[in-house]
């Protein structure tokens, strides 16, 4: 039997849940924006939005954690993903915190709140040691997310054969 995977707890203004295959219409529409994707080399297409919900369930299963969907507490619409991924940087696999969000609730510090709180749990539930942020170098409003939530800019990078800036922190081992 199969237990629902944790999540973050909800935020003032935010709550967190898995991705569902109910969520394709959303995923699709928030993935293939050419707003929202614009640092990604495309915009990804109904299919590839399929994939990623198989990613983030596997992630699920095998990680614990994952991309989740975040949604307004108060009205429940969907406001986008953020949670965690593993990803490999210049040969090393990192601990992501991702986020996405819709253009129509972009900049008002909804990517800020949900990636704090994706942090939080990646630190205080999974206790990981280290958080990486993977954003593309003329992406500012995602390293101005980072750099608010604790993750400073650390180096320039390769991932996924791109450059990138890898903003990280690491905090230390409780034993």
């Amino acid at each position: 039997m199969s237990r629902a995977p944790r999540t973050p707890p909800p935020t003032e203004r935010l709550g967190f849940r898995p991705m569902a295959d109910e969520d394709l219409d959303d995923l699709a529409a928030l993935l293939g924006d050419p707003a929202v994707m614009r640092y990604y080399p495309r915009p990804k297409t109904r299919d590839e939005a399929r994939g990623w919900i198989d990613w983030n369930q596997r992630l699920y299963r095998d990680e614990g954690y994952g991309l989740w969907v975040v949604e307004l507490r108060e009205t429940g619409e969907f406001v986008g993903d953020c949670g965690l991924t593993p990803q490999q940087v210049d040969g090393v696999t990192e601990l992501e915190v991702g986020y996405h969000v819709r253009t129509a609730l972009q900049g008002r510090g909804l990517a800020t709140e949900a990636a704090a709180a994706c942090r939080d749990f990646a630190r205080d539930v999974l206790g990981a040691t280290r958080l990486v942020a993977i954003i593309r170098p003329d992406n500012l409003p995602s390293q101005r997310v980072a750099t608010k939530i604790g993750l400073p800019f650390e180096r320039t990078a390769t991932s996924h054969d791109l450059p990138v800036h890898l903003h990280a922190t690491t905090w230390p081992t409780h034993s």
